[in-house]
């Protein structure tokens, strides 16, 4: 019985990280897509900024959104 609840447990744990790695990827990876081409989606907010800080941003979330995306596809919890 106790094996039983601890399993599901195990699995309830292993979907929620799973969607919460997934989640985190598509947020990194698309904030560093709009931090390298918001001048061609003519956003204000973007090209006000320096350029050489929103390409040094973009690049630190699509690596981190990159490891991050190994890791669930890795998928060692």
């Amino acid at each position: 019985m106790e094996n039983k609840l601890r399993e599901r447990q195990r699995k309830s744990y292993i979907t929620m990280r799973t969607i919460y790695d997934v989640t985190m990827v598509i947020l990194l990876l698309s904030v560093g897509v709009v931090m390298f081409f918001g001048e061609y989606m003519k956003l204000p907010m973007i090209t006000d900024t320096d350029k050489v800080f929103r390409y040094f941003f973009g690049t630190i979330c699509i690596l981190y959104g990159s490891f991050r995306l190994y890791l669930v596809i890795k998928q060692d919890y």
